[in-house]
């Protein structure tokens, strides 16, 4: 028995919200500066220097959801042979979200009885469980919280193929994930191409990531000896021996107290896999063709930051760790892709049952040979070798029958080419119909179509572009009929901005506030003030800006951070005053009031705060700004009760002394605060 249906699943479940309609421009956000070994190879240092973008742009920000759970129902399609049974969250990324094994009854992922959203990805929204297919850049994927194209491809013999792909727009570059399930098969195949249909090179990136859950007696194996992690040492990628190191051997999640990532070097391995498995040696195991080679362990740690967050996602009692396989050794590195080409690979997950004592016993390549051997017997190496190959026979074929429409960006792009004369796009069985051109698309259609854009609502910026070949699409309206348009004015400051030309930027946001003065413009200006440390002038624009559009939420928060940092905070208490009460009641207004208030000395409502325990929906993993207000109000009531002087020597100290509760602590590594 081979099938795929389409059902419905019901859960609990946060509103994703409205994205966020302000370009998210800001210094490499994603910039990261770590030190390394000396002696890393050069193929690792080379991937390293491939460029990462600076931002989440093109995509839009993805933070208007709540901590509100009701019952929603979610699209899903079901793939099932007679071992197992596969769900994927379709207008979720397509998410891997639960793997039954049928004759043991047992669920080898990580399933959350909640989607519970968090600020732990490159547009914001993030949810854990399942497995997360990542592409384009590192901090998830652009799509975790957006719709795949779904659909039904027909493989031999009639097996059916549940295909999902988009058009991924960092690196202009379409994707596909193949998903079957062969009859009798133990395993569930995953195969995934990424195509460079342009003529040049693109730097590209994907990890598959799973979570399984995270028990006392379970560890983690992998096929090597040693390992990079980012953990142990802040800002540091250290080389170690698996599988300890300083007297703890972290491929049991629990011995680790800090959030680590563990890249488990498989360099030259042909047969890459990593398994998680518990005191009984059974769990999930994930094996690959050798062009996935990088494998990874993810703890949050068991210090109480760590169990913070697993409980901000779901609910207590369902924690986690994630196993996690790549294209590359780390996720610090980028892969090159040459011009007009593709690459594919094939994955498989499914039970594994070993002997405990071998898994867990003190020989640890004993433990992975055992392992290895086990696998070998579910899935041989030239078997996976073979399917891989096989996978060629349906990889171009034409969808049977869609369940679900993605985006219109790659209609757009077919289109650009179409109108440019240039080489059409090669996507392989992958179509982007124009039927799928929406309004988001629809002001770039036109451009293309009239050399100008169309008339576009000053209520709402819409979505952008920032690469070359749209810049120069822009420029040349600028150039002829758009010359007094605010829209065409406004979209080349961000391509500008996004390239690194911010005196280009600032020209030409200026000039789009010439043809029509709207909030968007102004409140881009006041960024760019506020990175080049003009405070105060990117204060009075963004006030300016939010004036404009006192019901932009991001706004107002933009808003609230500068004027704080300008010293202002009076002016945000002035307007906290003013907001709508929908408004006024946001965690993150809330915290901001509470940070004003500390600022002019009004501690009992900067204290308000935490008594109301307020959430911050949008809290962002590292960010540690909830117990420094803590520690602030705490060392400034201190100070008074004992009319301590502020410039008291022994300040530090007394804020050291300061214990934070334990439920506001999301502190990842307490040793650095």
């Amino acid at each position: 028995m081979e099938a795929l249906s389409i059902k419905t699943l019901t859960m609990p479940a946060a509103e994703l919200g409205p994205e966020n309609p302000l370009p998210e421009i800001s210094p490499n956000r994603f910039a990261k500066k770590l030190e390394y070994p000396p002696d890393l190879p050069d193929e690792m240092l080379e991937n390293f220097a491939l460029r990462k973008p600076s931002s989440s742009l093109p995509y839009s920000i993805q933070d208007g959801y709540s901590r509100r759970l009701q019952d929603r129902e979610f699209k899903v399609a079901v793939l099932e042979n007679n071992i197992l049974e596969a769900t994927f969250l379709l207008e979720f990324g397509g998410r891997l979200w639960s793997l039954l094994h049928k004759p043991s009854g047992r669920q080898l992922l990580e399933v959350n009885p909640v989607f519970q959203l968090a600020n732990l990805a490159i547009r914001n929204a993030w949810f854990s469980g399942g497995v997360e297919w990542n592409i384009g850049a590192t901090g998830h994927s652009p799509f975790t919280c957006s719709p795949l194209f779904a659909c039904r491809v027909e493989g031999e013999d009639g097996l059916p193929i549940l295909r999902m792909y988009e058009w991924e727009r960092f690196r202009q570059t379409p994707f596909h994930i193949d998903v079957y399930l062969p009859e009798n098969s133990p395993v569930l195949f995953i195969h995934s191409r990424i195509i460079n249909p342009n003529n040049h090179a693109v730097p590209i990136y994907w990890w598959s990531n799973i979570a399984v859950p995270e028990t006392q007696g379970t560890r983690v194996l992998a096929p090597a000896n040693t390992a990079y992690c980012l953990g142990f040492h802040p800002d540091y990628l250290d080389r170690v021996p698996v599988p300890e190191f300083n007297d703890i051997d972290y491929t049991y999640s629990p011995n680790m107290k800090h959030a680590a990532d563990i890249f488990f070097d498989l360099q030259d391995i042909s047969y890459p896999w990593i398994a998680a498995l518990d005191k009984h040696g059974q769990g999930l195991v994930q094996v690959s063709t050798k062009e996935m080679i990088g494998r990874k362990l993810w703890v949050w740690g068991t210090g109480r930051g760590g169990r913070n967050w697993q409980r901000l996602l779901s609910p207590p009692g369902n924690g986690y760790i994630e196993i996690q396989a790549g294209l590359t050794r780390t996720q610090l590195e980028y892969m090159r892709l040459s011009p007009v080409t593709s690459c594919s690979w094939l994955e498989a997950l499914g039970y594994l049952d070993a002997d405990s004592k071998i898994v867990h016993g003190t020989d640890w390549q004993g433990a992975c040979a055992h392992v290895e051997n086990e696998l070998q017997r579910i899935v041989p190496e030239k078997a996976l070798i073979d399917e891989h190959q096989r996978c060629n026979e349906f990889v171009d074929r034409a969808p049977e029958e869609y369940f679900l429409k993605g985006s219109g960006w790659g209609a757009l792009e077919s289109k650009r080419q179409s109108v440019q004369h240039e080489k059409g796009l090669y996507c392989g069985g992958l179509e982007f119909g124009d039927e799928t051109i929406s309004k988001a698309q629809q002001p770039w259609s036109a451009l293309l179509e009239t050399g100008r854009f169309p008339e576009v609502d000053v209520n709402f910026p819409g979505s952008t572009f920032v690469s070359q070949e749209w810049e120069q699409i822009i420029q040349a309206a600028l150039m002829s009929q758009d010359r007094e348009n605010w829209f065409a004015w406004y979209q080349a400051g961000i391509v500008r901005y996004q390239a690194g030309n911010f005196p280009g930027a600032e020209i030409a946001w200026k000039k789009s506030l010439e043809s029509c003065w709207t909030p968007w413009a102004t409140r881009n200006l006041g960024v760019l003030a506020w990175h080049d440390n003009q405070i105060n002038l990117a204060a009075d624009l963004l006030v300016d800006a939010f004036h404009g559009a006192s019901d932009v939420l991001p706004l107002a928060v933009e808003c609230g951070k500068c004027l704080i940092e300008a010293g202002r905070h009076e002016e945000w208490l002035e307007i906290v005053k003013k907001l709508p009460k929908s408004m006024k009641s946001n965690g993150r207004i809330r915290f901001l009031e509470a940070q004003a208030s500390l600022t002019s000395g009004n501690l009992d409502n900067a204290e308000r705060f935490f008594i109301d325990n307020v959430v911050l929906d949008d809290l962002r993993e590292g960010d540690n700004s909830i117990s420094d207000l803590w520690r602030e109000i705490q060392l400034q009531k201190k100070l008074e009760e004992e009319d301590i002087p502020p410039d008291h020597p022994q300040i530090d100290k007394y804020r050291k002394l300061l214990s934070l509760p334990e439920e506001i602590d999301f502190r990842l590594n307490e040793k650095n605060h």
